[in-house]
């Protein structure tokens, strides 16, 4: 700021910049549905201040992990279901990437995949993975570990009607994490096969398809006061869970 400024007139700018930042401010709020703002402010509320107790926890981590999914869906958050899949090799070299969920239940997660793709070939030859849901806005961690299975090939196909027609053959124009001259040749590779499935239904590719994860242990992570985070730990123990708290 110029040194010649007066102090009443730096003043003044500051109060016009604060007016403008709660204009703003109240803008996006009123822009955002009531629900959505109440469903926040009391996750917000209840999880930094209330915690997670092992009480609430309950006994059924893939329960929890329902509601907590269904809250973030509520509190309006951008894609709640974006979650980092984490992989190896045979000789543990690891690899991540962010993906979708597509799918979970009382069993296990869903995602979908290029059977070729980097994280494809390293499930098939180490079948085991783990996720990670991140929900900053409020304060929440989901990490979950487990074995992976392919799904059937009627549970990928069912799956692959929903997916708009351009995704569709998007799945069979690119041979995911192959290399390629330039963007032409991808580009290249979807008018071909646009032409080629043009007024008939897109097959699902045999390279193509969804795996399963069977959750052996899922952490439940939420933010606290004073970096007093809750550390909620489901390790399988048969047919039940073992519930365990660790230190932030």
């Amino acid at each position: 700021m110029p040194k010649n400024i007066s102090a009443a007139e730096r003043w003044f700018r500051r109060v016009v910049k604060l007016a403008l930042l709660g204009a703003i401010a109240g803008i996006v709020v009123w822009m955002w549905p009531v629900e959505v703002v109440r469903v926040r402010t009391e996750a917000v509320s209840r999880g930094m201040v209330g915690g997670l107790s092992e009480q609430a926890a309950g006994r059924d981590p893939l329960a929890l992990f329902g509601r907590w999914f269904e809250e973030a869906q509520k509190a309006g958050l951008y894609m709640p279901e974006a979650m980092a899949v984490a992989t190896s090799t045979k000789e543990g070299a690891p690899s991540v990437r962010m993906m979708l969920l597509k799918g979970h239940d009382a069993r296990a997660f869903e995602f979908y995949t290029n059977y070729g793709s980097r994280k494809g070939e390293e499930l098939e030859a180490n079948p085991r993975a783990s996720l990670l849901f991140h929900w900053g806005v409020l304060h929440r961690q989901v990490r979950v570990e487990g074995r992976v299975e392919r799904l059937s090939d009627e549970e990928s196909d069912n799956y692959f009607r929903t997916r708009p027609r351009g995704s569709q053959i998007g799945a069979w124009a690119s041979r995911q994490s192959s290399a390629v001259e330039d963007r032409g040749q991808l580009e290249a590779s979807f008018r071909e096969h646009e032409e080629r499935f043009k007024g008939t239904e897109v097959p699902l590719p045999p390279f193509w398809g969804g795996f399963r994860l069977y959750p052996e242990r899922i952490e439940f992570w939420q933010g606290r006061l004073n970096r007093l985070h809750d550390r909620v730990v489901f390790t399988r123990e048969g047919a039940g869970w073992e519930v365990t708290r660790i230190s932030p």
